[in-house]
């Protein structure tokens, strides 16, 4: 039985505590699908038809959209903007909004440079960042919540009837190319009866600057000293052993056509593509997946958030997937044109409100209460060039 709203899966072995999962054994999951994302989402206006006197129909281009938005960033958010900029211009005709999912480090650098309207970061901006960002103060958004998935192709070496179990200590090791082969010990403890195959592990990660990767590195940090101490947190990572994929679509791209292959990207790359995804143990000892319900455990052990105090990795409970995280909207506190800058704090608003049914529905988390106020009362703090609050 399959409640796919919030991804939330009954199976034979699971048991569902509090609406999430924790598996205890269970048979393949279930795949949804999406249509593949293209790395530049756009919404703009649609060309209309009208009737004639005749009662033929004849062409009649829209009116240029009144504002245009421009936005660049996480890849983490490129599904759920996706659906949720083409909702928005059903809704407001007159807006259009053009992102180009280019990983978060580059979508700092074209935020901080002025190159367009918002940027979308899974790690918000540091201080040193925000020093750099050409049009002064910046205020930082929580904008989704999702998942981080660990993702495997064993299709072509023997393949697997219940979906993989990994540990973070064990994960790390085969990050830092300690563990190398699928059949080593530390992986076939963690999946007896499951036939690993004999073959090497290839693992794929990010080559570009990236928020997913920093909410990866970050939940490794935390589960190894090894790991903490070696290659540490960041968006920008000096990876020890792999191949790297420029962004999420190009780490999914690899774990497609590689054999033995090991990657991580945000939820919704896995099922658009349908790739399966490991159930990670947490601090409880319980091995999970990333399905909604799950990341909300994780989410609610940390209910008071900031820009400055926002991971939520490895939090405890039961039910709680370990690698999960929230991902940032950035604007310029001073807008620097009336019109445009009420559009971008109205878009951004209904992003964190309305638009989160959109979120939802595309294998994210709607953002708990406390945080759709928390990113109202941030964005009341975005002006106008006279100074005038651009969201009542």
């Amino acid at each position: 039985m399959r409640a796919t709203g919030d991804l939330t899966v009954a199976m034979k072995g699971q048991r569902k505590e509090d609406g999430a999962v924790v598996r205890k054994g269970a048979p393949g999951i279930g795949r949804l699908a999406l249509a593949p994302l293209a790395f530049v989402i756009a919404a703009t206006p649609a060309t209309l038809t009208t009737a004639s006197a005749t009662g033929a129909l004849a062409p009649r281009a829209e009116q240029p959209a009144a504002v245009e938005l421009t936005g660049a960033g996480s890849t983490f958010d490129a599904p759920f903007f996706s659906a949720a900029f083409a909702r928005y211009h059903q809704l407001h005709r007159g807006v259009s909004v053009s992102y180009a999912a280019v990983g978060s480090g580059d979508g700092i650098k074209d935020f901080s440079a002025g190159r367009v309207d918002f940027g979308a970061s899974d790690v918000p901006m540091t201080a040193a960042e925000q020093a750099g960002a050409r049009g002064g103060p910046i205020v930082q958004v929580p904008i989704d919540l999702g998942a981080v998935v660990v993702s495997y192709n064993l299709d072509n070496t023997g393949g697997l009837a219940v979906p993989l179990q990994l540990t973070g200590p064990v994960l790390a090791r085969i990050y830092l190319g300690q563990i190398t082969r699928w059949d080593d010990p530390a992986i076939t403890a963690l999946n007896p009866g499951d036939g690993l195959p004999d073959e090497p592990i290839n693992v794929v990660h990010r080559s570009d600057g990236s928020g997913t990767t920093y909410i990866f590195t970050n939940y490794l940090s935390s589960v190894s000293p090894a790991w903490a101490h070696g290659p540490g947190t960041s968006k920008t990572i000096k990876w020890p052993v792999g191949f790297g994929g420029k962004g999420s679509t190009g780490v999914a791209a690899f774990l497609k056509v590689l054999p033995g292959s090991i990657g991580y990207f945000e939820l919704s790359y896995a099922e658009a593509q349908n790739l399966p995804y490991a159930f990670v143990q947490n601090r409880s000892g319980a091995f999970v997946p990333p399905f909604a319900a799950n990341v909300a455990a994780d989410a609610s052990m940390r209910p008071e958030l900031s820009a400055s105090s926002f991971s939520i990795v490895d939090e405890p409970g039961t039910a709680s997937y370990p690698i999960s995280g929230y991902s940032w909207a950035l604007l310029y506190a001073r807008q620097p044109n009336t019109v445009t800058g009420t559009t971008l704090v109205n878009l951004v608003d209904w992003l964190t409100h309305a638009g989160q049914q959109v979120a939802g529905a595309n294998y994210y988390v709607v953002l708990p209460p406390a945080i759709q106020a928390l990113a109202q009362a941030t964005l009341k703090a975005v002006t106008g060039p006279s100074g005038n609050v651009l969201l009542p």
